[in-house]
């Protein structure tokens, strides 16, 4: 029998494509810039909305640091919109967080290609590497 499909899941799913639009056309903020929300995480009481984003050319949370402040300042922007589209009797708070995993999988990416490639040069592999990607 399949899992069913929880509504705090799909809360999270309709905040996810909303904020993305909301942010993009919306947010006037310089500091926000080119933002793309990669996951939500809703509670079970439907109260409280984590949302992860990561940014165009920053990696670390520290480099995110000031776009955090701004998206969490236009929270209760975003949250008046999304109640005056949305058929939600309430709409959970907000709260942004900068999402690390996709630097840290750009990193990992790095150290394989470093590590096949060195091991290409002593002739360990022979494949090519345009077979890898």
């Amino acid at each position: 029998m399949a899992k069913e499909y929880s509504r705090t899941q799909r809360v999270a799913d309709y905040l996810q494509r909303e904020l993305a639009g909301l942010i993009q056309h919306e947010v006037r903020d310089p500091r926000v810039g080119m933002v793309s929300i990669t996951g939500v995480n809703v509670s079970r009481d439907l109260g409280h909305a984590r949302v992860y984003y990561t940014a165009l050319d920053t990696e670390s949370s520290d480099e995110a640091t000031e776009t955090t402040e701004a998206l969490n300042r236009a929270a209760g922007f975003l949250r008046s919109q999304l109640s005056r589209d949305s058929s939600m009797r309430s709409v959970p708070q907000l709260r942004f967080y900068f999402d690390t995993s996709v630097g840290r999988g750009r990193h990992l990416e790095d150290l394989i290609r470093r590590a096949a490639d060195a091991d290409r040069a002593l002739g360990l592999r022979d494949d090519d590497p345009a077979d890898t990607e």
